[in-house]
């Protein structure tokens, strides 16, 4: 009998929650309307999941609570008539398994509960693995390496795909407990990293020992685990000037800093950053919690290790190397996050559901998870979703017997069978029917299949990823997709940039695609101008990286020198404004499409959801607007 833990801080609502969960065979461990009556009853009840209202009693909110029981690998379902503004990206900062808004039927709130225990035993799966994996690579560090910068780099490299960053610092606290870097890493690459000592900081920052404001670099204060991200990342600067200064230096937008403290109380803090303002959560902290020892012991030399059988990544360093990885081409930090996601996600066997908009590379991305998996050597079979007939979904998917309708001539086997023992990959899952979509979820529960004008059901093995371009929440919102299926693909998600948030990585990629298409075509284009260079990092790319192979496919082919100068650029919808007012530079879209959010959001006082929100005005559902909020920088 699973065991619920009700934190609530209207009675009527709890007590209704209470006599459904007792009706529908559950425990419940207690009912608390406060945080610290809350960690007293989970310490004394150790509860199987936490429901949590978002607003509470005291000075402590649900956020606070479920930061604190994520710590403890214990699930929460948020309870919450709120869903506005910084609050829920605060909330879903918790990795929450659910959401039930209120009010609610008692429907959803067993529908919910249900998926969310689903979706726990997959996440503890896949984190004790992750867990076994890492522990695994970090003592196979061989002991034979002797310099400390190639210890330093060799970590680094197992440390990147679970704990991803930009820079990283380890600090040693000496014996005046002054903090001193020890050892710096600038990530350039997805195998390379610039190595950054104490000294060459200090002369990057302009800081060397011995002159004046050399001290101040001296931090203290700073001996929690925790995270740093947005308002709270500057105010790490408060108290660490050497943060501050690491920041304006590499574009830094968020951290974690982790002190570790042996049995000896020598210390050191190892210092994440990352280019990205909300990428570290509590999982990245309850990860490091479960490996600091030996993390302190490998920075101090105090563990001896044997020798890594299964090899590490090539690589890393000043002098390693970079390119392809499966294809894909990029060393921006977003781009660098997706190859980090498919290192992590690909032994370990779970669902995925790929995010991004057309031509981004989602398929790309599937076959590189499938050809890093188990079941490399087996099928990878896909289906696009958007091209199956109505009327044949059933049968392309699941199969069918000679004579189960119509021209069904002889026995046909499904994609699943085919892909048995291997992978299948659902690209734009977003377009199945609802009736599909029970079926499908059918698959994910049982593992087995039912071909139509069968007589019995149909074990199979296959391994399931999923793409859309489509926003999932707002589909479930207006009842086009099933909320138990979202959360059982939605166990690893992977959400691949759009090239506009890369535009660092259109050098690379021009580069790559000149050398394949110059191959293919015998011709002899080795790159393209300087000018075309700078009109093609200042277009947006609605096509992405697919629009970007075909520009660069059409141009090689046009050109008859080795450079490719005159190409025609795409041409981007523009607002046309009548000729006298014609301003020197148009406004792009995007431009166009902020300013038109923030002055909605002005004559709405700053209300988005209701009948008088910014939402309403707009005729858009409130996810989508909050989805446009962030993509353009709007808070």
């Amino acid at each position: 009998m699973k065991k619920i833990l009700i934190v609530e801080d209207e009675f009527l609502v709890s007590q209704h929650i209470k006599s459904v969960l007792r009706d529908s065979g559950f425990k419940v461990s207690g009912v608390a309307d406060n945080v610290e009556e809350a960690l007293s009853l989970t310490k004394e009840h150790s509860p199987d999941l936490v429901l949590v209202d978002i607003q509470l009693k005291g000075d402590l909110s649900g956020i606070d609570l479920a930061r604190s029981l994520a710590a403890e690998n214990i699930p929460i379902v948020f309870l919450t008539a709120n869903f506005e503004g910084s609050t829920l990206e605060q909330a879903k900062e918790t990795l929450p398994l659910g959401f039930i808004v209120k009010p609610f039927r008692e429907f959803d709130l067993l529908t919910t509960l249900d998926v969310a225990f689903y979706r726990h035993q997959h996440m503890l799966d896949s984190r004790y693995k992750e867990e076994q994996d890492l522990d695994r690579k970090l003592r196979g560090i061989t002991d034979a390496i002797k310099d400390e910068k190639t210890l330093f780099i060799r970590i680094a490299e197992v440390l990147q795909p679970h704990v991803p960053f930009d820079y990283l610092n380890i600090v040693n606290l000496v014996s005046d407990r002054s903090p001193e870097i020890n050892s710096g890493l600038l990530r350039v690459g997805f195998e390379e990293y610039q190595y950054i000592g104490d000294e060459g900081f200090r002369n990057i920052a302009g800081q060397k020992k011995g002159i004046p404001g050399a001290a101040n670099l001296i931090e203290y204060g700073i001996t929690r685990q925790k995270i740093y991200s947005d308002s709270d990342f500057e105010n790490l600067f408060d108290v660490s000037p050497r943060s501050k200064l690491l920041s304006g230096i590499y574009d830094l937008r968020s951290a974690i800093l982790f002190p570790v403290e042996a049995e000896n109380n020598d210390m050191i803090r190892i210092e994440f950053y990352n280019r990205r303002s909300n990428i570290y959560s509590q999982h990245h902290l309850v990860l490091l919690s479960r490996i600091q020892t030996l993390l302190h012991n490998l920075f101090t030399r105090k563990v001896s290790v044997q020798p890594l059988k299964t090899g590490l990544r090539k690589g890393g360093g000043e002098s390693g190397t970079s390119g392809d990885f499966d294809g894909m081409v990029g060393t921006s930090s977003a781009m660098l996050s997706v190859l980090d996601k498919i290192e992590i996600v690909a032994p370990l066997d779970t669902s995925v559901l790929i995010l991004g908009e057309s031509g981004t590379g989602k398929e790309r991305v599937a076959r590189s998870i499938h050809a890093r998996s188990i079941r490399k050597d087996k099928p990878f079979v896909i289906v696009n979703c958007a091209s199956l007939p109505v009327n044949l979904v059933e049968s392309e998917l699941f199969g069918h017997e000679k004579g189960a309708f119509t021209g069904a001539v002889e026995k046909r086997e499904g994609k699943f069978e085919i892909a048995n023992g291997g992978t299948i990959f659902l690209d734009e899952i977003g377009e199945l029917t609802m009736d599909v979509q029970v079926k499908l979820l059918r698959v994910l529960q049982e593992q087995e299949i039912d071909r139509i004008g069968g007589r019995g059901p149909i074990k199979i093995d296959v391994r399931i990823i999923a793409a859309t371009n489509r926003d999932l929440e707002v589909e479930m919102e207006n009842g086009r997709f099933r909320l138990d299926l979202y959360y059982r693909l939605f166990v690893f998600p992977v959400s691949v940039p759009a090239l506009r948030e890369r535009v660092e990585d259109i050098a690379a990629l021009t580069d790559f695609f000149v050398t394949r298409y110059a191959l293919r075509y015998k011709k002899g284009v080795s790159g393209v101008s300087d000018e075309l260079m700078e009109k093609m990092i200042n277009y947006s790319w609605p096509g992405n990286v697919r629009e970007l192979e075909h520009f660069i496919e059409r141009s090689l082919l046009m050109t008859k020198g080795t450079i490719i100068t005159d190409a025609e650029m795409p041409k981007q919808s523009r607002l046309i404004l009548p000729a006298a007012e014609t301003p020197a530079r148009i406004k792009t879209i995007d431009e166009n499409e902020r300013e038109y959010i923030l002055s909605v959001l002005s004559t709405c006082s700053g209300r988005i959801r209701g009948a008088n929100g910014a939402a309403a005005v707009m005729g858009l559902p409130p996810t989508t607007l909050h989805s446009k909020m962030k993509r353009l920088g709007i808070r």
